[in-house]
């Protein structure tokens, strides 16, 4: 009995159609901390999860060399000093010879910057002494020490060391120790996968809307910033990397590395006309509809569709609000 199909009414709603990204929450900018001296962490002043301004002590790497190192720095400054002393007697032997014109001009200033080079052998020696054993040396006006220091304002994130662990510096051929990570919470991005199906319609500066798992009454809006050219392959499935920014939140409280899944808004419609896509019966390019005239009477009526979230989907032309469609017949399984 077609009278008993169940019958709904066309009204406004809105319909969104969205491309689904997963990814984590992350700092949009993550500073690795290391030290310029080797050596052994000796004391840790600022704790994970700790706010800290630029400038401010993080930790402090004692110089840690072996005694041969130790015993060889110590040696090489004596080297320098001695070699010195006696440059320092033959200078005063150059000046009287050149003031009495019994060597030329040239060999003095040979002999001249045969001495600078003594003196700032001398000055190495020494430096690399003061390294070996304070932790702390001052070279031309830039102070080199053992106390690392927080290069931004910013949250300590992790620390990959404990007091006691060996560090290697950070050299121009060696890239050194990651002693902690640090970033400033309040510029934040979601990195994550969106399908290849969905890469297509996306554009940069689309709206978002970002659900993180741990805090599921909160909404975080966002902007796509980036859309990588390159897929990656993530469980047999095609995916291209994206990022949307995330501007300061002032209601939730994100943290870096928290799950989460974004709504990028690729076409919205407010108070249009809909109906449930399922009571749609789409036949070559036309799409039609089951109207009750009386009771046991209906009928098929062509309508211009819109824009389908995949659940509603608008009608342009053909139905007006408060009209009433019918619900299509369900097949039963024999």
């Amino acid at each position: 009995n077609k009278d008993a199909l169940p019958k709904l009414k066309v009204q406004k709603g809105n319909i969104v159609v969205k491309a689904l990204a997963v990814g984590t929450i992350e700092p949009e900018n993550e500073i690795s901390v290391k030290s310029k001296v080797s050596g052994v962490v000796k004391h840790i002043f600022a704790e994970v999860g700790t706010y800290v301004r630029a400038g401010q002590l993080l930790l402090e790497v004692k110089p840690d060399p072996t005694p041969l190192e130790l015993a060889d720095a110590k040696r090489q400054v004596q080297l320098a000093e001695v070699e010195l002393v006696n440059m320092t007697k033959e200078r005063v032997r150059q000046e009287s010879l050149v003031k009495k014109q019994m060597i030329a001009a040239k060999e003095f200033e040979d002999f001249e910057r045969s001495f600078q080079q003594a003196e700032l052998r001398l000055q190495i020696a020494k430096e690399k002494l003061a390294l070996f054993e304070s932790g702390k040396v001052i070279i031309e006006g830039t102070e080199i020490e053992s106390i690392v220091k927080a290069p931004i304002d910013g949250y300590v994130l992790s620390k990959a060391v404990e007091v006691g662990d060996p560090v290697t510096p950070l050299t121009s051929y060696q890239e050194g120790t990651v002693l902690m990570k640090m970033a400033n919470m309040e510029r934040l991005k979601f990195k994550g996968t969106v399908d290849e199906i969905d890469v297509g319609k996306l554009k940069e500066g689309m709206v978002t809307e970002i659900k993180v798992g741990a805090l599921p009454s909160d909404t975080v809006r966002g902007t796509l910033r980036k859309i990588w050219l390159k897929a990656e392959k993530k469980e047999n499935a095609t995916v291209f990397p994206i990022e949307i920014l995330i501007p300061a939140t002032r209601n939730a409280v994100l943290r870096a590395g928290y799950s989460a899944n974004a709504s990028i808004i690729i076409q919205k419609k407010d108070s249009v006309l809909t109906v449930p896509e399922r009571v749609v019966t789409f036949r070559r390019d036309s799409a039609f509809v089951k109207i009750l005239l009386a009771p046991g009477k209906d009928e098929e009526r062509y309508i211009k569709t819109g824009l389908s979230d995949a659940i509603s989907i608008e009608v342009v032309q053909g139905l007006k609000e408060g009209d009433e469609v019918l619900e299509k017949p369900v097949k039963k399984i024999e």
